[in-house]
Formats: C-alpha cells, structure tokens, sequence
C-alpha cells in the first residue's frame, strides 16, 4: 500500500495542480464565471463624453441656406463750397456740377423656403438700388424686396433660382440659456464663417435698438457682416436672425442679439401675404405707474401703466380712454409693463374689440375699444431731416 502511494502520489499531486490552474485560466470550462467578463463589466477610468465632439452635422445642414449679400446705392456727394458761393453760382445757376458716388454693404441672407424668400435685416437692404445674392454653391443672383418692418429689423427679399436649400426652422419658444448656439454669417466679407457660443438670455428688450424687442442674446461672435444670417441650434435648426451686437469696438465683445424665429417668420407671413406687418393699435403713449404714482392713486402693489398720450381720433380716445388713466388690464392680461402690454396689442387683429380696465379718479372702470390698424413708421429720410 505504501509502495502504491509512493508511486501514485507524485503524478496525482501535479494533477491536481494542473487542473486548479486550468480552472484558474478558464473556469468557464466548469461552469464558472468567466474572470473576462468580469473585467469588462468593472468600472473603467477613462472619462464619459458630455457632448458631441463636434458641430460639423449641423454646419452642413444649415450652411447652404445661409447666403451673402452685397447691397450698393447712389447717393449724393457733398458739393465743393466753392459751388456753394453766390458769385460761382452766377456762371452755373443751378447746373452747378453734382458728383455721386456707389456705396456697398455686406450682410447675410437665410433662405426661408424653396421657392426663394429670403430673411435678412432690414438695415441690411434699406435704400439699396441693387442686391446681390451669393450663394454657398456659388451661383450668384440679383435679388428683390419684397418688403420691409423698419420696427423689427426685418426684411422679406426674393430670388428666382431652383433648387434652393432652404432652412429647416425650429423653435424659439423652447431654446434654453445654455443651449448650444451657432451663428452662421459673412462677417468683414471674409466668406461664409460659423462660431459657436451659447444662449447668454431670452427677452431682451429695452435696449432701444427696435420698438419690438424681444432678443435673444448669444455669446456667439457676431460681426460686422453677420447681420441677417442665422443663429442656429446644435441641430442645425434654425432659432433666430443675427441682427445686433454691443461693442465698443466694433467688433464682437461677446454680446450679441438675435431676432427669435418665431417673430421672424410671423413678420415675413405677413409681409408675404400683405405686403406689410399688420399690427393692433391703440393710439396711446404710456408710461411706467412708479412707485410714487402708485401710491397717489391708491394702488400700491397693483400693477398698471399710465396713459401719457392720446392720437387723436385713435381707438383709445374713441373709447373713453383719458390722459392719467391708469391701465391696469387688457383682456384680462395684467398691465405691469408698458413695452409688453403694448407688443399685447400688437398682436391683436385689427378690428378685433378688447376690454380695457382702468383706474380713473379712485374708480375702475371697463371700457371697450376697437383695436385699429398700426400706421407705418415715419420713412427713415423723414426720420433723420427731423
């Protein structure tokens, strides 16, 4: 028995070890989990993505919708004084010499639909005597305006090409301070540039730019040449038109405006098919109610605003409305903030009839108005000989 063991025992030790190291190495063979699959499903030390590494999708959506433009005008250039003098004007009388020189601009363009209407600003093609289009294919093009809203910065142009890329629009209303923003453009005439930023804030207003404000401000460079092209989302989705900067400089300072695509594309709608923005009016200048005013009518912690100016003949005077009137409501929408209570109006149909809350001599009263049509704005020429 013994002599058995001395003759077995080596063979089955080194047996033993070899299948404990077998079992080591795959213990799947025996039924057991398997030690790689194990590894794989550790925790792993290199870091997770939070975002995509790149916008380039999104830039080949959105880019070919975004065109150049170069605007040029004739005007005027100042007489030598020398025409001015009453002796030299006794030779010439009124023939006097008259020199003229051209003037361009550069601005951008977003083609809005297939059919070839264009959004761009309206400071873009104001006074121009010709427009040219480029697109990013290289076709070039002359184009013409269709119409214009001086009030938001907005011009409606069209050109006759086919097969024009046009946009894919999103949503304005849902954007987020945060969101990735791209502004597509053609600043200084370099050629079609993209820079990336992000929604810096929603609603802007009061920055005296427009009557109607309602901004959204991006950190994304805007320069001299990207007004009227597009800011758009991560998604190449369009969200705004590049329209404003504020600089002191000139140049981009990391404070930049867009008109939000939604009253965007409300304004070109109605260009489209009016040939103007219809606008509610209701012929009245208001102002804020301040604390001290408040406090005189008896309406401490109430919002309102104060009737400062009445058009004559206007909806507001043919309602009943007076001066010192304090508006506290229109249709049930609280009256706490001038330039909102009248973007509320804006948006109202003309004709359409709401009712007016008031607080006049320590008593409210209802009144109900007509809600008429906006009077164009005074033309710029106009505007500057005042």
């Amino acid at each position: 028995m013994l002599k058995a063991l001395r003759f077995f025992g080596w063979p089955l030790l080194a047996g033993v070890l070899i299948a404990l190291l077998i079992i080591q190495r795959y213990p799947q063979w025996v039924g057991l989990p398997s030690l790689d699959v194990n590894l794989q499903q550790a925790p792993q030390t290199t870091s997770i993505q939070q975002g995509p590494v790149t916008y380039a999708d999104a830039v080949t959506i959105a880019a070919p919708s975004v065109v150049n433009l170069y605007t040029t005008k004739v005007i005027a250039k100042p007489a030598h004084p020398l025409f001015e003098d009453p002796q030299f004007r006794r030779f010439f009388g009124d023939n006097s010499p008259k020199q003229k020189r051209m003037e361009s601009s550069l601005g951008s363009g977003v083609i809005m639909s297939p059919e070839g209407f264009i959004l761009t600003n309206n400071h873009v093609t104001s006074g121009a005597d010709q427009i040219v289009v480029a697109l990013k294919d290289g076709r070039e093009t002359l184009a013409r305006v269709i119409g214009s809203d001086p009030e938001t910065d907005l011009a409606v142009l069209k050109i006759d090409l086919k097969n024009l890329p046009a946009i894919t629009v999103g949503r304005s209303d849902n954007i987020r301070i945060g969101d990735v923003a791209l502004a597509i453009g053609n600043p200084f005439g370099v050629g079609q540039t993209v820079t990336m930023g992000i929604i810096s804030a929603t609603g802007r207003n009061q920055l005296g730019l427009n009557n109607y404000e309602d901004f959204i401000q991006t950190d994304a460079a805007i320069n001299p040449g990207n007004s009227g092209g597009a800011l758009v989302d991560a998604n190449g989705n369009l969200t705004g038109i590049n329209t404003a900067i504020f600089s002191k400089s000139g140049g981009s300072q990391g404070i930049g405006f867009a008109i939000p695509v939604k009253l965007a594309m409300e304004v070109m709608k109605s260009i489209i098919e009016h040939g103007q923005v219809i606008r509610g009016w209701l012929g009245i200048e208001v102002q804020p109610l301040t604390q001290e005013l408040a406090e005189s009518f008896g309406l401490s912690g109430r919002p309102g605003i104060v009737v400062a100016g009445i058009f004559r003949d206007g909806p507001a005077q043919k309602a009943g409305l007076q001066l010192g009137d304090v508006i506290l409501s229109i249709d049930g929408e609280p009256a706490g903030d001038g330039r909102k209570s009248m973007n509320q109006v804006a948006r109202i149909k003309p004709t359409d009839k709401v009712t007016i809350q008031v607080m006049r001599n320590g008593k409210e009263l209802k009144l109900t108005a007509e809600i008429g049509l906006r009077p164009p704005p005074a033309p710029v020429k106009e505007q500057e000989e005042n």
